[in-house]
């Protein structure tokens, strides 16, 4: 009865609501972005249309090790990958100015997508050798006065809530530009909605961020970088996706 009552809620409530709230959070920061005012309202807006994603669907989100971060620092944030929440737990929680490393085909996303590329967010190219190159050239500019990250290594969301191996791509910007990289660990985001499910469920997602795992003389050992934040983020894995 309890779940019932919480799916004619989702339909009837919560969906309308956010798709409203969607449309709007994608139209102004296009506008805005328009105007020059990309940087700030490729976040501020996003970061609360995602809390009101949890909120709305009932997820309780909780941050452990935000002293472990400082907010004027760019980092590059790699977190496991559990399910479609993993993304709204992060931008609405995390409270960090970011950008998301994300594959070129989700411009293609209605409106969405043309708001992520438009605001700054990273569009990752690797097409041709120049597409690359002008890839990091936009990451670069983007990059600076504390403006960070957020990759997931796997890739793709998990199938069993375990974690994948991860992917040497996720790390190039990193290794590049020799910024300190930042586990991140997810738990919950697979129970609430894994990619298998096409409807939200309530909810705890815990986001523990671990210590920054800084660039030796300004370079990265790229092998001993991806095992350390890999073993970082399952070390407060829960013991049933370990």
């Amino acid at each position: 009865m309890k779940l019932f009552l919480y799916r004619i809620y989702q339909i009837f409530i919560m969906a309308p609501i956010l798709l409203v709230a969607t449309i709007l959070t994608a139209s102004i920061t296009i506008i805005l972005s328009m105007i020059g005012m990309g940087r700030w309202a490729g976040y501020f807006f996003p970061h609360w249309w995602a809390r009101l994603f949890c909120v709305l669907t009932l997820v309780r989100v909780t941050v452990v090790g935000r002293e472990n971060i400082d907010a004027n620092t760019s980092y590059v944030f790699v977190a496991n990958h559990q399910g479609a929440y993993d993304i709204f737990s992060v931008y609405g929680y995390l409270n960090h100015q970011f950008r998301w490393m994300m594959k070129k085909a989700l411009e293609k996303i209605p409106l969405v997508g043309y708001s992520c590329k438009v605001s700054g967010h990273i569009m990752v190219d690797n097409s041709t050798p120049a597409s690359t190159r002008e890839t990091l050239e936009k990451a670069e500019k983007q990059l600076q006065g504390g403006m960070s990250l957020v990759v997931f290594p796997e890739g793709a969301r998990t199938w069993d809530g375990k974690m994948r191996q991860f992917k040497r791509g996720a790390y190039r910007l990193a290794v590049e530009f020799g910024l300190p990289v930042v586990p991140i660990t997810i738990n919950g985001a697979f129970d609430v909605m894994p990619r298998f499910k096409k409807i939200p469920l309530y909810g705890h997602i815990t986001l523990t961020i671990h210590k920054p795992i800084e660039a030796v003389d300004g370079v990265h050992d790229l092998s001993a970088l991806m095992t350390e934040s890999f073993e970082a983020i399952h070390s407060s894995l829960d013991p049933k996706y370990a």
